[in-house]
Parts: C-alpha cells; sequence; structure tokens
C-alpha cells in the first residue's frame, strides 16, 4: 500500500517511522510519502490561508496550494493506480474499524490534513470530478475538534496499516482484539506474576483448560461491552 500525507507541519508525522509501520516500511510491505504544503505556495511567505468569505472568526486554507500540491501527489503516480482523497475533519463521517478493513483493501491513500477552519471546500468538490480519484472522504476520529488533521490522519493510518498482511507478527490477534470480527471490546488481559500487589489473576486463566478459558474470555468480552459500549451489542429482540 502507497500512503502520501501533506501537511503544513511534515515533521508532526515523524512517528509514522517508529515501531510496526517503520519495520512494515522497510519491508517494503508499506511506503509513506510525507509533503510539505508549503512547497506549494507561490509567495515569499509561503502563504497557506486567508480570512473567510462571508465573515466570521479564523482562517481557512487557500484552495491553490492545496490543488497543486494534491496535483504533484498525483503525477508521481505509476501504473494507473487510483487513490482514495480522505480530508481529516471534524466536519467529516465517523471513522471506525469497519472503514479501515475497507480502506486496507484499496491500494493507495493520499490524507489532506487541514488547519486553521479547514480547506476551502471547492477543493474536495474539484477532486471529486477527477479520473485519478477513485474516492474523496471526508472522516473524524470523534465528537471533539483537534488543532489539525496530522493526528486524526496517524490514527487513520495507523488503523488501516495494521491489517495489511506482514505489519502484524501474528495476523490471529487481529481478530480477537476489541472491535474485530465479534464486534465487542476485548476481554480482560494478564500477565505474569500471578499475584501483584494482592490482585490475583484468575484462577481459570492459570489451569490450561483452554476451552472454558474461551468460554471466559467470551463472556468477559460481553459484559465489558455491555458496561462500556452498549451501543456496540446486538439488540435483544
Amino acid at each position: 500500500m502507497r500512503i502520501d500525507v501533506i501537511s503544513i507541519f511534515p515533521e508532526y508525522l515523524e512517528p509514522l517511522s517508529l515501531s510496526l509501520l517503520g519495520k512494515a516500511q522497510s519491508k517494503s510491505v508499506l511506503e509513506i510519502n510525507i509533503h510539505n504544503l508549503r512547497d506549494h505556495t507561490s509567495d515569499a511567505h509561503h502563504t497557506v490561508d486567508d480570512t473567510p468569505y462571508g465573515g466570521g472568526a479564523g482562517m481557512v486554507m487557500l484552495p491553490e496550494p492545496w490543488g497543486e500540491a494534491i496535483d504533484a501527489v498525483l503525477a508521481s503516480a505509476t501504473g494507473g493506480t487510483r487513490a482514495t482523497l480522505i480530508f481529516t475533519t471534524p466536519a467529516g463521517a465517523l471513522f471506525h474499524q469497519r472503514r479501515a478493513e475497507t480502506l486496507a483493501a484499496t491500494e493507495w491513500l493520499i490524507f489532506a490534513c487541514g488547519r486553521y477552519e479547514g480547506i476551502d471546500a471547492r477543493v474536495a468538490e474539484h477532486f471529486a470530478t477527477r479520473a485519478e480519484i477513485d474516492a474523496v472522504l471526508e472522516l473524524s476520529l470523534g465528537d471533539y475538534v483537534l488543532n489539525g488533521g496530522e493526528v486524526a490522519a496517524m490514527a487513520i493510518i495507523e488503523a488501516v496499516a495494521r491489517l495489511l498482511p506482514g505489519v502484524i507478527g501474528n495476523p490471529d490477534s487481529l481478530s480477537e482484539e476489541s472491535h474485530g470480527t465479534s464486534g465487542l471490546l476485548e476481554a480482560p488481559a494478564f500477565t505474569k506474576p500471578a499475584i501483584w500487589r494482592g490482585l490475583e489473576v484468575p484462577a481459570l486463566l492459570r489451569e490450561g483448560n483452554h476451552g472454558k478459558i474461551a468460554e471466559w474470555r467470551s463472556a468477559q468480552a460481553v459484559e465489558r461491552t455491555r458496561a462500556v459500549r452498549p451501543d456496540l451489542l446486538p439488540e435483544e429482540g
């Protein structure tokens, strides 16, 4: 998979070279390219924003540098691969594990990380008509506002990239974790020592009966989901 990220703070994206994502890039399982939006400005001050039409507080990111930056990324494609263009914005659709799974099946993602009051809306409108773009998405991590789209882009990239074959050491763990195939939250996990500060690991987990352990974990997953995220449970008729 190829991923391109455009931002006015490219250094913000440096953590994408660490840990499992860094290893995936070294193995050519994943390609991540970071681009500085200011490289596509035309004035001496590298201006990327201006006051909004219609008035109001804050600044809006200019369409010109965004158009130039995305054009440049698209022009670097080989083999006719089409991209999914993602704008990370609190006004977008909610990102979740099912969306991560869908995006993991694509070949190329481009992230546009907005700041201030967002990117001029015509940028998304324009690129939705481009033949090189398979889809234009506006995605949000949740019902809150960040200073910019970089944190959201990194979260989405990590959620998507870890689903790619060769990124996670044990792929079976993907089905057992929270929001996996069951849709439930994962059961509590424990390791050594058996007793820590007076708190003991459930005896059943130390007895080696894998059938009973599986039943316990399944029940715990349901109970934890009911307590923390009841909205994830199927409606009972």
